[in-house]
This record gives C-alpha cells, sequence and structure tokens, in this order.
C-alpha cells in the first residue's frame, strides 16, 4: 500500500494522462495497521480505525480484490481468484504487467502441534483481534454462570504461545481488560484468572535488548501471569495444554503467536527464494538475477547494508519495511525513466513495545525506558506512523475518550455468526405476520 501510495503522488500527470496504470491486487479492501491490533483487542480503539480503506487512499490506483494465486513472471502475468469469478464460477483470472511489485507480507507459522488447528486461534488480523476480544469476554460469562468446576477453571485459563511483540502485547492488553471487566461480575475475583504465557527460548521480546526483556518479565510476573520461559506447547488435544516442563492446563483459550513465515503465493512463482522461503533481493529492492520484479517487507530478504557482519539481511518487521516501500517507488519510477537505482540502507532505530496501559519497554537509539514513559513513546510512535491525517485523529480522539471514560466491556459475538438470530427465528416455525 505504501509502495502504490508513493507511486501514485510522484507519477500524477502520468497517472493522469493514463500513460501509467497502478493496480492494486489484495485480499482485503483495507491494509491492517497491525500495531495497534492489543489495542484493538482490548477495546482502547474501534476495530475499524487500526485498518485503513485502499479505495480510499489510493483513487488514481486500480484495487482489485482478490487472492493471487500463481504469478508467471516469464510471460509477466498473474492469475487472481476475485468474489466474482467465484460467483461466475469462470475460474480465475489473469492480469498481465510490466512490473511487479510483490509484497504479501507474512502469515501465520504454525506447528505441527496435536490440537493445534482444532482450538488455537491467531492474531495476525483485525476479524482474529475482533475474535479474541469477543472470546476472553464470553469465557468470563461462561464462568460467571457455570457450577461445574472444571469449567470455571478452563474458562478462566489464558494460554499464549509465543514471547514476540504479538504475544506479550496481546497477552498485556487484553489481562488488563479482563482484570477491569471482572469487576462487574459478583462472582469472579481478579485472581480466578489465570494467565500463562509460554516461550520456547530463555527470553522474550528480544528486539528490545536483553535488560529490558527481562525486565518485561518481572513486570508480568508481577501481575501474576505465568511466565514460562525455554518450554514449548506439545499438545492441546481435547482443549489441553500440555507443555514441555510436564505442566498441563485445562483451557479454552489458546492463542498462538509463534512467529511467522513467508505468504505462499512466494511458493507459485518462478522468483528465486532463498532457504527460508522469501524471494532473493538486492540492496536496490530488485529480485536478484530477475528484470521488472521487485519486493520488500516479510517477503523479501533485503542485505542489510547497516550490519557488522556480512550477509546479515534486514529483520522482517514494519521498521524496515515501511522505509523500504519509499525507496522501492522511488527504484521503480527510476527504472521507468532510465535513472540510476538507489540502495536501501536503514540503521535499526531500536523498539518499543506495550506491556497494556500506562505500563511499556523501549531500547530506542541505545536509550532504554520502562514504565509510563515507554508506554507514552510507544502511543506516540505509533500515532505518527499509522497512514492518513483521519486515521490519526480518530485514534487520538478514541485515546481520549478512553482516559476520560470508562473501558467498554461488551462482547459483540454475535457478529461472527450475523445470520443465526434469523435463522433460529425461520427454524422455529414462528410466523407472527401471517395470523
Amino acid at each position: 500500500m505504501y509502495t502504490a501510495l508513493r507511486l501514485q503522488r510522484k507519477l500524477k500527470r502520468e497517472l493522469g494522462q493514463g500513460g501509467v496504470q497502478v493496480i492494486v491486487v489484495d485480499p482485503e479492501p483495507y491494509m491492517t495497521y497491525q500495531p495497534f491490533l492489543p489495542e484493538a483487542a482490548a477495546g482502547s480503539i474501534s476495530p475499524r480505525h487500526v485498518v485503513v480503506p485502499l479505495r480510499r487512499i489510493l483513487p488514481r490506483c486500480q484495487v482489485v480484490i482478490g487472492e493471487a494465486v500463481a504469478i508467471n513472471h516469464g510471460k509477466r502475468t498473474a492469475t487472481i481468484k476475485t468474489l466474482a469469478t467465484a460467483e461466475e464460477g469462470t475460474g480465475a483470472i489473469e492480469i498481465h504487467y510490466d512490473e511487479l511489485v510483490l509484497a504479501p507480507g507474512s502469515v501465520s507459522r504454525t506447528l505441527p502441534v496435536p490440537g493445534l488447528v482444532d482450538h488455537g486461534i491467531g492474531f495476525k488480523t483485525v476479524e482474529e483481534a475482533i475474535g479474541l476480544r469477543n472470546h476472553v469476554l464470553e469465557q468470563l460469562d461462561i464462568a460467571s454462570s457455570t457450577r461445574d468446576p472444571d469449567v470455571r477453571d478452563a474458562a478462566l485459563t489464558f494460554v499464549f504461545v509465543g514471547g514476540g511483540y504479538a504475544g506479550v502485547e496481546a497477552l498485556a492488553e487484553l489481562e488488563d481488560m479482563a482484570r477491569y471487566a471482572v469487576r462487574y461480575y459478583h462472582n469472579i475475583a481478579p485472581e480466578d484468572l489465570k494467565w500463562i504465557l509460554v516461550e520456547a527460548t530463555g527470553r522474550i521480546l528480544p528486539e528490545v535488548g536483553e535488560e529490558m526483556g527481562k525486565y518485561a518479565v518481572r513486570e508480568l510476573r508481577g501481575r501474576n501471569i505465568d511466565v514460562r520461559l525455554e518450554t514449548r506447547l506439545d499438545s492441546c488435544v481435547d482443549r489441553v495444554a500440555a507443555l514441555s516442563d510436564g505442566s498441563r492446563f485445562p483451557t479454552r483459550t489458546l492463542v498462538w503467536t509463534a512467529g511467522v513465515k513467508p505468504h505462499p503465493i512466494l511458493a507459485s512463482t518462478d522468483l528465486p527464494v532463498n532457504a527460508h522461503g522469501r524471494l532473493k533481493c538486492t540492496a536496490a529492492l530488485h529480485v536478484d538475477g530477475v528484470e521488472h520484479a521487485w519486493s520488500a517487507g516479510d517477503a523479501a530478504a533485503v542485505p542489510d547494508l547497516t550490519a557488522e557482519e556480512p550477509g546479515k539481511e534486514c529483520a522482517p518487521n514494519a521498521q524496515h519495511a515501511l522505509r523500504q516501500s519509499k525507496v522501492l517507488a522511488e527504484n521503480v519510477i527510476a527504472s521507468l525513466h532510465g535513472r540510476p537505482l538507489k540502495d536501501y540502507e536503514h540503521k535499526y532505530a531500536g523498539s518499543v513495545a506495550s506491556l497494556g496501559l500506562h505500563k511499556g519497554v523501549a531500547h530506542v537509539y541505545g536509550r532504554k525506558m520502562k514504565g509510563y514513559p515507554a508506554w507514552f513513546m510507544h502511543r506516540a510512535y505509533h500515532l505518527s506512523r499509522v497512514p492518513t491525517f483521519n486515521r490519526k485523529a480518530r485514534v487520538l480522539a478514541e485515546w481520549t475518550l478512553s482516559g476520560l471514560f470508562k473501558r467498554e466491556i461488551v462482547s459483540l459475538g454475535s457478529l461472527e455468526n450475523p445470520r443465526a438470530e434469523f435463522k433460529l427465528a425461520a427454524d422455529t416455525g414462528r410466523h407472527p405476520e401471517a395470523s
């Protein structure tokens, strides 16, 4: 989206005269600003303000809502499945192109853990964030109304697997929300909630450094969150989380955030990929050895020119992806006009992470911060990065209002099955209109 946005701005005249056409293909009609997903799950931000509508921000581009299932760069064609092709039954369509920018990002990396497919919950999309929020609040309702102690304990046990940004921030925000919500339940106390973070390595949040990572562990454990390092999830069959240290936790909530992998579309192309499945790219973001093909973000293996050790690649994170998109767009334009290309070079500035409301850790330009200052920096940084002034203003307004009023703790689980009530009414045979 950022690459298309910059092309739209830089090629305004060519696009207006019809000499250049920018086609954007995506399965969803919006771009998700993923760093805000934990706050959307906790209710601090409305989910619709975490996404940016593509047609609105890219009015001069042709937006095609569909999924690329194959790319034949030799023939300069992309095979696309759209909602219309599914309805028509005509099969996928082919889009011809001159220049290809392949930046599909990444998807959740799952492991063959028994029961994971049946009971795991991901945390990569806004739909998953909304679903997880509704699910957590639903568990509080189940625990409050059941008389079975086993059902109650399972409902109040929340297991998160993966100690990176997604897992830690999602757990911290939802724990904050749940602890606030239980004040409205007459028979649930904050001490009844059991939150467990499972991490296979010896530290969490490696991006913020070892010292801040240890602080984050102490902060979470101080909130009665069970952080288990050097521990793996071995099984979750029958909704029982069995860990490698021998522990077993009956749970109705298992959130899987243990890493990502390149998008599967990369395997359906004739472009070169490395051992990890990412596109081999040059520092100019050109697919190595292939003309007219470009990439950036999680899908691209881009050499890190600022690294001291040779052969190191840029980390697959938003900090690099956003900056790469600008260089990529400039290089595409330079290629069209026969100008020399520019290499992408950015020294890693550091990282910020939220640990819930008014709590956080940060390691930026060598400076370490924790607590409220780190949390404030986290919000300020991401507010500056979320695209469009419209979204910035809405997010800031919601933060301001949430500071003045109480949290929203409403579960709208029916959104996930909106026709259930209508079908129930139709199946009961009650037709008062006919009487």
